[in-house]
């Protein structure tokens, strides 16, 4: 091709292979090297980075998805229904819309061959649940009453309440099947051994606790949907953008993903005599701050509201990430059905004055202190210039006395659950790609932020979005779910991503190897003739 640039114009490009069977395979030499920013640690507070009882983050759901099957997987495109995987089908049984049945695909078997049944399956949700492992998925699965193994090949799962949204929770990593051979019943496995079902086997590439590569290969056991198209792939973990991008520049990775730097952006959209190819598409990525409203900093509905008040989301984009996120006014990001923008509604633009007037009448004396705390290591190296202008944007109004504090995310993530925190900056992949992905975790029971939504939210309107399903039923209670977030600020969204991935012209599925969740699917590339 002449153009370097492809832009994907809507998510649905994102498509995935259903062919079943394990694919055509070249020889050794069909083998390629990718790079991330993602990192891989573990730590005394944090010992099982990759086990689906505690894994939480996209940089593990990565890994977890290229070397475990769930029953189920992500739809190809935003809004779509989840497809088998493990399974050869399955379907709500009864009338009451709380009995989900799926029935195995014949012949599964462990990494090392054993088989697995239905009781493989009913063990991997119950250890979940049983676990409940603090700042894990678990949540995902609450709604989990029973796990009945009918026969070998068909499980039957019984909801303690209606919800639509079940198939997609199943297709989301914390759903894995794992054998009761290497994953305890009443406790995480340690460290970064995995054993699957899936396309791959793995294995993680360590200096002390820290991962600094992954070598997947290809599963010579796995049985199900997918085609992998390589014989394996090396996963290369970058410490900055810059060293990833050199390192593609230098061809010493054939392929790089999150995250990029609008620098580097620009500069590959500039390069169209190179053989290196850019490709774009929009992502459900999302960026917020969380307030801890429990902690008496910002336990004041007024100091959350002027906070709201006071975000120019606009600036944040255009002096941090002009060319890779957009402004957001909402949880729920654009291109997902039932977006709406709660926060410009409720807010406007940004305005000292209307900041001013909440504080003053809520009798709030200013300028208020806070810290804002972010992880250093974890959502990419603009992290910091980020968290500065916002520190910049408060400290202007003369209403907030505001300092920032990072932390590396295997210290982050735990001081975050300790309560440490009154603010703090997250990022948010969604788990599935329904509009209740970013609602449920968020607001539901079993949320893993420190908030109480109104019984409105949490006991009406949330049940009764998740049993539509029909989901386009469901958009007027997503609509006041958001409008109710705004409102009580227990988050402000700040920008939404734009997702990017840069290959060299003879990687050929490069525009499959992103799914719907912005999660790699490895399988779809492989080594082919350069473009030209």
């Amino acid at each position: 091709m002449n153009s370097k640039y492809v832009v994907a114009l809507s998510v649905s490009i994102i498509t995935v292979s259903m062919a079943t069977g394990c694919g055509i395979i070249g020889n050794d030499e069909n083998r390629l090297t990718l790079g991330t920013t993602d990192q891989l640690a573990y730590s005394a507070d944090s010992p099982s980075p990759l086990d689906p009882a505690a894994a939480y983050d996209i940089g593990a759901w990565n890994i977890m998805r290229n070397v475990f099957q769930t029953l189920l997987r992500p739809p190809p495109m935003a809004g779509g229904r989840p497809t088998p995987e493990a399974a050869e089908e399955c379907h709500f049984t009864g009338g009451e819309g709380t009995e989900f049945s799926c029935t195995l695909r014949d012949g599964l078997q462990f990494s090392d061959g054993a088989p697995v049944t239905s009781e493989d399956v009913k063990y991997s949700i119950e250890r979940v649940l049983r676990i409940e492992y603090s700042g894990g998925p678990f949540g995902l699965l609450e709604n989990v009453s029973t796990v009945e193994a009918r026969d070998d090949r068909r499980v039957v799962f019984h909801l303690k309440r209606p919800d639509a949204t079940f198939p997609y929770k199943l297709s989301t990593p914390v759903a894995s099947i794992v054998s009761d051979k290497h994953y305890p019943s009443s406790a995480v496995r340690k460290g970064f051994a995995v054993d699957g079902t899936g396309p791959y086997t793995m294995k993680v590439n360590a200096e002390g606790n820290r991962g600094k590569s992954v070598t997947f290969d290809k599963n010579p056991n796995y049985q199900g949907t997918l085609s992998v198209q390589n014989t394996g792939i090396d996963l290369q973990l970058f410490s900055s953008s810059e060293d990833m991008g050199r390192a593609l520049k230098d061809s010493r990775i054939d392929m790089a993903t999150r995250s990029f730097t609008s620098t580097q952006v620009r500069d590959l959209k500039r390069r169209g005599d190179d053989t290196i190819e850019l490709y774009e598409s929009p992502s459900l990525e999302i960026r917020y701050l969380v307030f801890n409203s429990k902690n008496p900093a910002v336990s004041r509905i007024s100091i959350r509201q002027a906070l709201a008040q006071l975000i120019d989301r606009s600036s944040i984009v255009q002096n941090v990430y002009p060319d890779t996120g957009k402004e957001l006014y909402s949880i729920i990001p654009a291109y997902m059905f039932g977006h709406v923008n709660s926060f410009f509604n409720k807010y406007g633009e940004p305005d000292v004055e209307k900041a001013r007037k909440l504080l003053a009448d809520d009798g709030v004396k200013t300028p208020v202190r806070l810290t804002l705390s972010y992880t250093s290591d974890h959502y990419g190296s603009m992290t910091k210039q980020e968290f500065n202008e916002i520190k910049r944007q408060l400290n202007a109004s003369g209403l907030f006395d505001v300092d920032i504090k990072g932390a590396e995310w295997s210290r982050f993530g735990n001081e975050r659950l300790g309560k440490k925190y009154a603010v703090y900056g997250m990022g948010w992949f969604p788990d599935y790609s329904d509009a209740d992905g970013f609602l449920s975790p968020f607001l539901g029971m079993r949320n893993g932020f420190e908030n109480e939504p109104s019984p409105r939210v949490r006991n009406v309107l949330l049940p009764r979005e998740q049993r539509e399903s029909n989901r386009s039923d469901a958009v007027e209670d997503i609509e006041a779910i958001q409008d109710s977030v705004a409102n009580d600020v227990w988050f402000v969204p700040l920008w939404q991503g734009v997702q990017f991935v840069a290959a060299q012209d003879y990687v050929t599925g490069v525009e499959r190897a992103v799914n719907s969740s912005s999660e790699l699917q490895l399988w779809e590339l492989r080594r082919g003739l350069p473009s030209g």
